[in-house]
């Protein structure tokens, strides 16, 4: 990618996937806006962007994601200091609500929605990417990005990424284990902040009002936000069992190497989307004009 040539992205998610991907964009200086979608819930908080929702703004290592409200907001930032080097938008608004805004030279999905069937992108931007179970750049992308950790990397050909098979990945000695699920859909409250150490069978939360416990001794890296709304089968917490070595904000390697992946991915076909002249930057300032003369 030519860094002298702004690109606008949209990001589906607020996860750390996702947040990681905005981070890589945001220091080449483009601009990125995440949007919100609940399915599934965000744990590891204090490596996303998803917390600047409720708190107006989250920071990843070097770089800072603003919320923004409403269409003008996004408007605003995209015509002004959007691109500057360290910032990212974070946004409620979802994907049909931000299209309208402004045209957009990539979409990436990075939901990593394992159940759901994944929608055909390619009508909806000029370059589209899916991460994680489900694309195909026959299909329903233009680029699919496998993100299972032994495997990242762009899938070449018409080939898919992996189905979902329900096996967590390793972290430290522990699998699936380091994970507590919620058994039945309710209403989640826990005092409890990431980065603390917790034992086995300690109280970490309530679903509904009966407890729910840590499943063994570690570091809380994820957890479900207070006072959410879980569905049956979600993850509500996420344990790291490795002791000094364990790692619960900023980028983590997975998340490095899926947002190097999908820069791949962005470089192999944005090349022609942004001209010296910025022309889809006159769109948004004609988008600007419109919203404000009420056409």
């Amino acid at each position: 990618m030519d860094h002298r040539k702004e690109l606008f992205s949209i990001i589906l998610g607020t996860n750390e996937i996702a947040s990681a991907i905005a981070v890589q964009l945001a220091r080449g200086g483009n601009c990125a806006v995440l949007s919100y979608d609940p399915d599934p819930p965000v744990i590891r908080r204090k490596m996303a962007f998803h917390d600047a929702l409720f708190a107006g703004s989250a920071q990843i290592e070097d770089v800072v994601g603003e919320r923004v409200d409403d269409v003008m907001q996004v408007l605003k930032a995209v015509r002004g200091n959007c691109s500057r080097r360290g910032q990212v938008l974070v946004s409620w608004l979802g994907l049909l609500d931000l299209l309208p805004i402004c045209q957009i030279d990539v979409l990436i999905d990075a939901r990593l929605q394992k159940r759901r069937i994944t929608p055909d992108l390619r009508r909806l931007a000029p370059w589209t990417i899916g991460l994680g179970p489900g694309f195909s750049a026959t299909s329903n992308c233009h680029v699919a990005v496998e993100t299972r950790p032994a495997r990242i990397g762009l899938v070449e050909g018409d080939g898919w990424t992996d189905a979902a098979d329900g096996i967590a990945s390793r972290l430290g000695d522990l699998g699936a284990e380091r994970f507590v699920y919620s058994s039945f859909a309710g209403h989640w409250r826990t005092p409890v902040e990431i980065g603390t150490p917790v034992y086995k069978d300690l109280v970490l939360g309530h679903l509904s009002g009966l407890p729910v416990l840590a499943s063994r001794d570690g570091v809380l890296r994820g957890i479900v936000r207070n006072g959410s709304d879980v569905h049956a089968g979600v993850k509500l917490l996420e344990i790291d069992p490795r002791g000094r070595l364990a790692q619960w904000t900023g980028i983590d390697s997975r998340g490095s190497a899926i947002a190097t992946a999908t820069l791949a991915a962005i470089r192999r076909g944005t090349a022609e989307l942004v001209g010296p002249d910025k022309s889809h930057r006159k769109n948004c300032h004609h988008a600007h004009a419109a919203q404000r003369d009420g056409s």
